[in-house]
């Protein structure tokens, strides 16, 4: 039975995903997140919040947490923390949220995750000359820190996940998002940022026009522009509370079973998700729904396999690579999708669990259950 420190999400909120450079590119980081975070907590009729943890990764620094929660108006008095585990800053946020109730340091936290890689700033190393630099080293050089693409690619290889299962794979999952867009699944889960209100990335697609594209990271590589995710902006947040505030106030959410956080090596970083989920489907069992984000299709479907779970079971309505994925948010938007499928969306499924692969190797899952 549940105690009173149990971690319930009793909101779930996030901004449409928009592509870098389009829809949402005049939005800075706190400017995604405020109306996201006033947003749910509306939703469950609360005023009081103890903390405000932000995942981010590209983001200007100077705690973004705590200037989106002073611009949503949340009170001074409210700190905030900004957490980077890289593509899963969003999920290990709320988890360290409901680490915190368990704690007892506090009842009602807001947790979730922004990017907004179009205001994102330049970066240069402070040589002389200064040296440019896309991205912060994911490990030391001499471990292996291989980009994103090349990763996918081996990670691809070495599972034997071929391109055309790849090209399925995400034929799928823009088929999904386009499907729920229309019956309107996402409409309540969904808060409109300057005028934007619906997701911009997902295509009308047919397979052979997704094996037109070429290989976008390495010469005889199997991940593609199309097959793989987007880089986008955005912002997502849950509501996690303590049992006590739920039964009190009567919401229904998703209770927290377990979470768990992995490595291995960063040459193989898309596989980082698999350690942790592995440990959480022991604990929890197999859940009735799945959301695991989509950075690539190869990576995702390694990840998939390792642990075996049927990748027809994954992203009902659409994952990343429809979606998009900004990637401080992403981990968070898979329990904003979990909680409207679970909790608003009715349909007798209760059981859910949340899992992304990040830089470095590392990874971090969630398993959820229906609570009322």
């Amino acid at each position: 039975m549940p105690d009173d420190r149990t971690p319930v999400v009793v909101a779930a909120r996030r901004t449409p995903i928009g592509s870098a450079g389009g829809a949402l590119k005049g939005c800075a980081v706190d400017e995604l997140a405020a109306p996201v975070l006033r947003a749910t907590l509306d939703d469950a009729g609360l005023s009081d919040v103890d903390d405000v943890l932000l995942g981010n990764v590209f983001g200007p620094g100077g705690n973004p947490a705590r200037v989106a929660a002073l611009r949503a108006g949340l009170g001074r008095g409210v700190p905030g923390v900004t957490v980077d585990r890289q593509c899963a800053s969003g999920l290990a946020a709320i988890a360290m949220a409901a680490t915190a109730v368990r704690a007892g340091e506090g009842e009602v936290f807001l947790a979730g995750g922004v990017e907004s890689a179009s205001t994102a700033p330049h970066r240069a190393w402070r040589t002389d000359p200064p040296r440019p630099y896309t991205r912060a080293p994911f490990a030391p050089a001499e471990a292996g820190d291989p980009e994103m693409g090349a990763a996918a690619d081996l990670v691809a290889a070495r599972a034997g996940i071929s391109r055309a299962r790849q090209d399925r794979f995400a034929l799928r999952s823009h088929a999904r998002a386009l499907a729920a867009r229309r019956a309107g699944r996402f409409a309540g889960e969904l808060v409109a940022v300057g005028g934007v209100d619906a997701d911009e990335r997902p295509r009308e697609f047919t397979l052979e026009r997704l094996a037109r594209f070429r290989p976008a990271f390495t010469p005889d590589g199997t991940a593609t522009a199309a097959n793989s995710c987007g880089v986008n902006d955005g912002a997502a947040a849950v509501l996690v509370v303590s049992e006590r505030v739920r039964r009190e106030r009567g919401l229904s959410g998703l209770r927290l079973v377990v979470a768990a956080t992995g490595a291995v090596d960063p040459n193989l970083l898309g596989l980082g998700a698999v350690p942790a989920m592995r440990r959480v489907l022991a604990a929890a069992g197999p859940p009735d729904v799945v959301e695991f984000n989509e950075a690539f299709a190869g990576q995702a479907l390694a990840c998939l396999d390792a642990v075996g779970i049927d990748e027809e079971r994954v992203s009902p309505d659409g994952g990343a690579i429809a979606l998009g994925h900004p990637w401080g948010a992403s981990g968070a938007v898979l329990v904003v999708r979990l909680f409207a499928r679970l909790v608003r969306g009715g349909g007798g499924e209760r059981t859910g669990l949340a899992a992304l692969s990040a830089g470095g190797g590392v990874g971090v899952a969630a398993a959820w259950e229906v609570v009322a």
